[in-house]
Order: structure tokens, then C-alpha cells, then sequence
């Protein structure tokens, strides 16, 4: 497969990063030579309105020309495209790639001038923690269990389905995650995440009962403030976890609500339903849902100088941002459509709390129309990697669940299938908001990666893609142990620290060297993305930056070697294969063996 004309929006193609409203920002297209490429034109839609502009070749260097154009900011977030004509007519290139057809202006490439996210959040490595799974301190021990839970020991197997499976209770507390933070050091991660934190009546905590105090079954407040300390100390980052589109039935204000219809706190939900039912998240009772109409929520939540969002971010606490749980469904609500104005008002309230706070909304499914509207700096990126990662390296038929639930579960698709899911996503957003979005493998709300792929092999091609691949990647806490699990409450498998001989040492080194791997090669951080060569059972592409590139191949079995041409020689940097050397036709061939996964540094 030869190269094709590229454009994305990475420093290579858009050297200014940050463009402020009104400033005009070069943007370049990558031809190599003797492509069918004559001229180029720069499309843009300022104030609504097509315009074009005629591109000219900036250099020629290393096989390549490069066509300049010049694009203003005219608005916050402003599109672009371009037209290439050549000798066999003209195609547009645009986010999605290359097409010889109209498109739609959905899909075009976007500058984005809303405040970026924090600048460390460009090199995040995260490591996702469910407390009540990941490590008990001695205090543990002398905690008595809350009349809601069903005490466990360490080793008790997790109900993955059923009443009992929110009430599971191991005991897990934050002393008992800071007394393993080398464990996290060892395997490379620089930011903790955790699951809520706050008091409730389940194992999960996504039922706040309050947003006041730290669960004393945790620790309580001193507790957070020595695991923050202790994350801050390493130079690390610590985000925390809040459900803004409902609390618990337990949560004092819900509980005032009921008690009084005059209370302050009934504007705070919804109860207009029949016979005064109130609204409540997918109709689970003990979730009663927010209503973002009331300036006293928006007050309480966020505004108020002692605001739980504002709380929790400054000292001695010092949570460097938020996950947002159920973003996707926060505000909307039949004819209420408060979402963008809540995920403003959030952002807002955070960087006015710590310039360089983060604020990830959790979204499902389409999170396309959501982001690039200076709320969300990004989003858990579940439908953009990781269904598409499950579906090409999915090992055997048995039923599976996705995280969406869809009739079927996790269905077996070949590369071309899984490039195009990917590619689709991430042309609907600007490159800010996906660099900035979460890949992930697997959460506290899906099944494991093991469990997906079934074996050790394949999920180093999986680590492999969540490592090299643009977007923040995060790490379930296990999974780089090899820990199993069906679905989401099935994954919440405690951490087997007793039992070392149950690590699956393979898989701990191979994340931890793929981690290291993406730490040493600026590319796989801060690079680009080219696609180069797709078939059935193997993905190829390029991260390529001004201070280098990297070439990587994926395979899930063996097959047909790839052959590429355009390639300059290429040494091994992971998975122990030949250095690249173009022979004489000017073309590299790929290894054909699998699963595998191997990048090479471009010489």
C-alpha cells in the first residue's frame, strides 16, 4: 500500500495549538510525490458561509511536498477542508480522510479557540480505582460494616448479577490505595482516578447520600487528604468522580424533599410525575435524577463559594478535576435540554476553583455533538476505541456483553469494519477534544479485557493499541494483572496482592513496558495519526511529529505479509522484530505472525 495525501490536526499539520478567536493559523497537507495531486484549495464555513482559498507548496522534502493554506478563526470553533485536483478529477480531504463524493461540513477538520484542557493532561497515563476493591489499610479492620452491606472476605467471588451485587462489601479503603502507589509506579501510570468516593448504600457509591464528607468506611476526609498528598507528592494527579445527573434516595437533599413539599429541595428534582412519582435514572428508584432548571442546584452544585465542585478542588484536598458520571444524560429530560449549559457552567466553576482542573464527561455512545462546545474536555471514549478494539480481538462466541448493552453483545468484525467505527468517531470532533478523550480497555462498568479477548497474546495487542494510539489512555485497576471478569460488576475484582503467584507476570510487563514505550517517544503523545495499511486480521499506522515518528503494526492472528512502500528504514522499539530496510522496489515488508504487536522508530 502506498501513502496517501494526509491531514489531521496535530502539530505537524497545525503548528499553533491554541488558536485565539480572530488569529489566521497555518495548515498544511502532506502529498507524497507523484501523487495525482495538481492544486489545492482550503474550504472554510465562516459566520456560515463557504469560502476558498488556493494553497501553495511550502517545501518538498523526504519524498513529500507540503501545501500551505491559511485559515482564520472566525468563530470558536471554526471548519476546514480541503480540495485536491489532480489529472483524474477533484476529492475532498477532510477528518474522515479522502473522498471523491460531496460531504456533509460535519466532518471537516476543526479549530478549536475555547480555552484548552490543562496542559498535563496531553502526557495523562490513568489508572482507575473502585475502592472498595483495590486495597484494605489495618484501619479496615475495625470498621464496622454499614446494615446495607454483606461483608466479604478478599477472596469471597464477586456476584456479577443480582440484588446482592451492590451490596458486596470487601472493605477496600483509600489508606489502603496509598500504601500501593508503587505499585502504580512500577507499572508506569501518573494519574489515580477513582470511583465516588462520598457516602451511600451501595458498593459503588454512585448513590451519594452526601456530598459533604468522605465516606468514614473509606477513612474519611484525612484519609483523602493523605492519599492526595502522597499522588501529589510523586508529582502525579488525582481526579475524582461526581454524578451530576442524579444522587442517591438517601442524599439529604432528596430526603428533605420527600419529607416537605415546601421544602427548598424539591425544585432540586423532578415530581411532576403521576400519583407524585419522581423521575429517577433508567427508572431505578434510588437514583431520583437532578434537575438542572433550578438556579439552587446550579448554586449548591457548582456556583456557591462552598459549592461541592469547588470543595473537593482546593486545598487540603487538591482533587486536580472531575469525571462527570452520566454526562450524556445530564439536563436532558423530555423538552429540558440543559446539557450544554451544565457542562459550561461545570467547566467554568473548575477553572475559576484551579486553572489547570479537568473536567471528562462519561459518555456511551455518541458523544460527537457533546464535546467542542467549551464544556467537556473530553469524553471516556467507549464507542470511538473500545467497542471496536472488543470487536476485532473478541475470542471465541459465547455471549458477551458490550458496555451499551446491545442485543447480540460484542460482535466479531474484521480491521476494515473496526477503521471505519473509529475513523467515523473521531472525524465528528476536533483533535483537541479526541487527544483529550479517554481510551480505554475495559471499566468498572464493562467486562475485562481478558474476558473480551481470552488470552494473554491478544490482549498485548490490545495494551499495544491503548499505548501507542492518540487520546489518554487509562488502565482498569487488574487488568494488567490478567484479572477476568463478564460485566461491569463482575470486573469489580478485588486486587489479589496476597496472592502474587496469580499475576500474570507476562501481561504486567508488557503494560509496563508499552507504558514506558509511549513515555520515551514523543510521537506516540503528542503525534499524529495515519492510517497506512488495513486487512482483515492486521492495522498499521503512523504517529508522526516534528521530532519524529513511529510505525505500528497490530496483528490479531497470522496472515499475508503487508508490504508498504514510501517507508524509510525503521529500527525496533517493541515486540523484538527485524529492523525495516526498504529493498530494492523501494518497499518494507511487515511481519505476517500473530497476535502480535511491534513499533518501530522511523531512521
Amino acid at each position: 500500500m502506498s501513502l496517501q495525501p494526509h491531514h489531521d490536526g496535530s502539530a505537524t499539520y497545525v503548528p499553533e495549538q491554541e488558536p485565539a478567536l480572530g488569529q489566521t493559523v497555518p495548515v498544511f497537507v502532506r502529498v507524497p510525490a507523484g501523487a495525482d495531486v495538481r492544486q489545492v484549495h482550503v474550504r472554510t464555513t465562516g459566520d456560515g458561509e463557504p469560502r476558498f482559498a488556493e494553497a501553495v507548496v511550502d517545501r518538498a522534502e523526504g519524498g513529500d511536498v507540503w501545501w500551505r493554506a491559511d485559515v482564520e478563526v472566525r468563530n470558536p470553533v471554526s471548519n476546514y477542508r480541503f480540495l485536491l485536483d489532480g489529472a483524474r478529477g477533484a476529492r475532498w480531504l477532510n477528518a474522515a480522510g479522502l473522498v471523491d463524493h460531496d460531504v456533509p461540513d460535519n466532518g471537516d477538520f476543526k479549530l478549536v479557540s475555547h480555552a484548552p484542557p490543562p496542559a498535563w493532561a496531553r502526557d495523562a497515563v490513568i489508572y482507575q480505582i473502585f475502592p472498595d476493591r483495590f486495597a484494605r489499610s489495618a484501619a479496615a479492620a475495625g470498621r464496622t460494616a454499614p446494615d446495607w452491606a454483606i461483608p466479604c472476605d478478599w477472596d469471597t467471588p464477586v456476584i456479577g448479577r443480582g440484588p446482592e451485587t451492590p451490596r458486596q462489601f470487601y472493605g477496600g479503603d483509600l489508606d489502603g490505595i496509598t500504601e500501593r502507589l508503587d505499585h502504580l509506579d512500577r507499572l508506569g501510570v501518573n494519574t489515580v482516578y477513582l470511583t465516588p468516593i462520598f457516602p451511600a448504600r451501595s458498593n459503588h457509591r454512585y448513590d451519594a447520600a452526601s456530598f459533604d464528607t468522605v465516606d468514614p468506611l473509606l477513612g474519611g476526609d484525612a484519609a483523602l487528604v493523605r492519599l492526595a498528598d502522597a499522588v501529589h507528592a510523586r508529582g502525579w494527579r488525582l481526579l475524582g468522580d461526581i454524578t451530576s445527573n442524579h444522587t442517591g434516595d438517601a442524599h439529604q437533599w432528596f430526603t428533605a424533599a420527600v419529607s416537605d413539599v415546601h421544602a427548598p429541595e424539591r425544585e432540586l428534582y423532578y415530581f411532576d410525575l403521576a400519583g407524585g412519582e419522581f423521575e429517577s435514572w433508567n427508572g431505578v428508584k434510588s437514583l431520583p435524577k437532578l434537575n438542572w432548571g433550578s438556579a439552587e442546584l446550579r448554586r449548591r452544585f457548582a456556583t456557591a463559594e462552598d459549592s461541592l465542585l469547588r470543595r473537593w478542588l482546593r486545598p487540603p484536598y487538591g482533587l486536580d478535576g472531575w469525571r462527570v458520571d452520566v454526562a450524556n444524560m445530564t439536563g436532558r429530560r423530555g423538552a429540558d435540554a440543559y446539557t450544554h449549559e451544565v457542562a459550561r457552567l461545570l467547566r467554568e466553576v473548575v477553572a475559576e476553583t484551579r486553572a489547570d482542573g479537568l473536567l471528562l464527561a462519561e459518555h456511551g455512545h455518541d458523544h460527537t455533538g457533546d464535546l467542542d462546545r467549551d464544556g467537556w474536555h473530553g469524553t471516556m471514549n467507549y464507542v470511538g476505541f473500545t467497542d471496536p478494539v472488543w470487536s476485532w480481538l473478541r475470542q471465541g462466541d459465547g455471549p458477551l456483553p458490550n458496555f451499551l448493552g446491545t442485543p447480540g453483545g460484542v460482535r466479531r468484525r474484521d480491521a476494515g469494519a473496526v477503521l471505519a467505527t473509529m475513523n467515523t468517531y473521531r472525524s465528528l470532533i476536533s483533535w483537541r477534544s479526541y487527544t483529550h478523550s479517554w481510551q480505554l480497555l475495559g471499566s468498572h462498568d464493562s467486562a475485562r479485557i481478558r474476558t473480551v479477548v481470552g488470552d494473554a497474546a491478544r490482549q498485548e495487542v490490545a495494551a499495544g493499541l491503548l499505548a501507542t494510539m492518540p487520546g489518554t489512555p487509562v488502565i482498569f485497576a487488574g487488568d494488567e494483572l490478567g484479572l477476568t471478569g463478564g460485566n461491569g460488576e463482575g470486573s469489580r475484582t478485588p486486587m489479589p496482592w496476597h496472592r502474587p503467584e496469580s499475576w500474570d507476570r507476562r501481561t504486567f510487563e508488557a503494560y509496563r513496558s508499552l507504558l514506558a514505550l509511549r513515555r520515551n517517544e514523543p510521537a506516540l503523545r503528542h503525534g499524529g495519526l495515519r492510517w497506512v495499511h488495513a486487512d482483515a486480521d492486521t492495522l498499521v499506522f503512523l504517529r508522526e511529529a516534528p521530532t519524529g515518528a513511529v510505525l505500528v503494526l497490530a496483528r490479531r492472528a497470522p496472515g499475508t505479509p503487508a508490504r508498504l512502500s514510501g517507508l524509510p528504514a525503521a529500527e525496533n522499539i517493541f515486540g523484538n522484530a527485524p529492523a525495516l530496510r526498504p529493498d530494492a522496489a523501494g518497499a518494507v515488508t511487515l511481519p505476517a505472525d500473530g497476535p502480535t504487536f511491534q513499533a518501530w522508530r522511523l531512521t
